[in-house]
């Protein structure tokens, strides 16, 4: 059996979600392999072989294959799939998006958002918001998969020595074209991979309120800033902060949560977090059920506090 995980980049350096992927991949049994397309992504597939585990890196470089165009790199899949046991993607925005074309291509049905590899053909995944573990086992062929990142630990980055093998690039689809990308740009660490995050919910009042308190302690810490879904739609912070199942999954080192309530939501987005500390002045809030320290305080008192002693 051999694994064949699908990199994610940006063309010059590979994405934390990649070496998760690779922890998964390994836990399937067998070689792990890692596909890197893209253009000029020579820089990319090295790092690609320097991960601890991979045993070979397939290489494809094309123009059309630089933005990651999901009928392009679906194409490009497939085109290396022949005598793969397992085809591993993130579960992030691009493996969600490519996924499901190479599944259906190969006639399979895919696995989503697994947690964890019971053998070969069995896995785990969350159900009903994370409610409920389902655990799932295939009888296809080719087990056509993507991995929550943050139920598996992240491979050595460093460590590896695989070789790098040039294979022939597919041809663009013409199809579907890149007509731009609006990034945000933050000084703060991104936040799927920040190790501390401070996030808070529409306790805050306003978006004005929501800096006023979160920043400093977010300052202090070195930590990313994140959002409840309710504070996202009252407008207090931008879309890209929110935490929960139709936001971001996260499992920091630190997860600090300031006057949010804890609907089913945002707990299934947050829980994996290593510690978890709730600021909340509603004793019954559904968020102290999965905090490991929390304070029963208003946050307008206690975050200001917090700074202060940091």
């Amino acid at each position: 059996m051999t694994a064949l995980v699908i990199a994610e980049h940006d063309n010059n350096s590979l994405k934390g979600a990649t070496l998760n992927t690779v922890t998964a991949a390994a836990q399937c049994g067998g070689e792990v392999h890692v596909l890197v397309a893209g253009s000029n992504a020579a820089e990319a597939a090295k790092q690609a072989a320097q991960i601890a585990g991979v045993t070979k890196v397939l290489h494809a470089d094309a123009p059309h294959l630089g933005d990651g165009l999901a009928e392009n790199l679906a194409a490009q899949v497939l085109a290396v799939a022949a005598g793969y046991s397992h085809i591993l993607f993130p579960a992030t925005a691009s493996g969600k998006n490519v996924a499901p074309r190479v599944a259906a291509k190969l006639d399979v049905a895919q696995v989503s958002d697994i947690t964890k590899v019971e053998s070969p053909d069995t896995f785990e995944r969350p159900i009903y918001a994370g409610n409920a573990i389902a655990t799932v086992q295939s009888t296809d062929a080719v087990k056509v998969i993507t991995v929550r990142t943050t139920g598996f630990d992240a491979a050595p980055a460093t460590g590896g020595s695989a070789a790098v093998e040039s294979v022939p690039a597919v041809a663009d689809a013409g199809i579907s074209s890149f007509v731009g990308r609006e990034v945000t740009k933050s000084d703060r660490p991104e936040l799927t991979a920040a190790k501390i995050i401070v996030s808070g919910g529409r306790a805050l009042g306003s978006a004005e309120k929501f800096n006023e308190l979160l920043t400093p302690l977010a300052d202090k810490l070195g930590a990313a800033l994140g959002a409840s879904r309710a504070a996202v739609d009252a407008g207090y912070a931008p879309n890209d902060w929110q935490v929960g199942q139709t936001g971001k999954i996260v499992a920091p080192q630190l997860y600090i949560a300031c006057g949010i309530s804890g609907a089913i939501q945002h707990l299934a987005g947050m829980k994996d977090s290593k510690v978890i500390v709730a600021i909340n002045k509603d004793p019954e809030a559904p968020i102290f059920s999965v905090a490991d320290y929390g304070l029963e305080a208003d946050i307008f008192t206690a975050v200001p506090e917090l700074v202060k002693l940091l």
